[in-house]
């Protein structure tokens, strides 16, 4: 079974940058890696997405111009570079991985591997 761990919340302030971590067990080639987040009292959305074909990528409406996702293979890892974050991008980051190799920023179906959340709390 494939191991998805994502690392990096935390509490920061409004205008501030942090950088998620999302680690698989198996080959990132393999593999599409999405990101999700879920907000207080609402439900999961898509955040970013990306793949190794043609390093193609997506991004929430929301988050273009402030959001970079990007792959490290030799670190079986994809990151996740927010900056210039608001309050409402508070919630659970999730990264997903979706093994025929699909990028979607909308719908989380077709990930099939998981990993547990990291929380990202942005203040005033």
């Amino acid at each position: 079974q494939l191991q998805v761990v994502e690392s990096g919340g935390g509490l920061v302030h409004a205008g501030d940058s942090l950088r998620l971590s999302c680690e698989v067990s198996g080959s990132l080639d393999s593999y599409a890696i999405g990101w999700f987040r879920q907000a207080p009292g609402k439900g999961r959305e898509g955040v970013s997405c990306i793949v190794k074909r043609n390093e193609a990528t997506c991004y929430a409406d929301s988050v273009k111009g402030r959001f970079t996702v990007f792959r490290d293979a030799a670190k079986n890892s994809v990151y996740l570079q927010m900056t210039a974050l608001k309050v409402e991008d508070t919630g659970i980051y999730y990264c997903a991985a979706n093994p025929f190799k699909l990028c979607s920023c909308r719908d989380a179906h077709a990930f099939s591997f998981w990993g547990q959340g990291t929380l990202v709390t942005v203040t005033l």
